[in-house]
């Protein structure tokens, strides 16, 4: 039986974190890598021990540094921090908002996509 709920969540544009533990985001800019090339990337919630090192205060405010350390850890295909710097920043965007969404309480992922 289909709910208002999972109906709404089917239909976001860039599949979110809402339900889920993993996110898949379609980038603007594809990545080049030899003869790969990635346009989707699949990101998962991070665990605490794939937090180490980082603060939670930049990754709440996206900072790239902090990016460049967590994305390699929680991607697939696995981003390089070099992938991650050569990032079209209209897809860095996009994949740190995901990021930000694993880090919200549930009751406020919904608030945040919306906003």
């Amino acid at each position: 039986m289909t709910t208002p709920e999972s109906t709404t969540a089917a239909t976001t544009a860039t599949v979110s974190a809402t339900q889920t533990d993993t996110a898949v985001v379609t980038l603007d800019t594809p990545i080049q890598r030899g003869e790969q090339t990635i346009s989707t990337v699949t990101l998962r919630k991070p665990k605490a021990g794939e937090l180490r090192g980082l603060s939670l205060s930049a990754l709440m405010r996206v900072d790239v540094d902090s990016l460049q350390v967590l994305l390699p850890r929680i991607s697939s295909p696995t981003l390089t921090k070099f992938d991650v710097g050569n990032l079209d920043p209209v897809d860095l965007v996009a994949l740190g908002g995901e990021v930000l969404a694993f880090l919200l309480p549930k009751g406020q992922v919904q608030d945040f996509l919306n906003a």
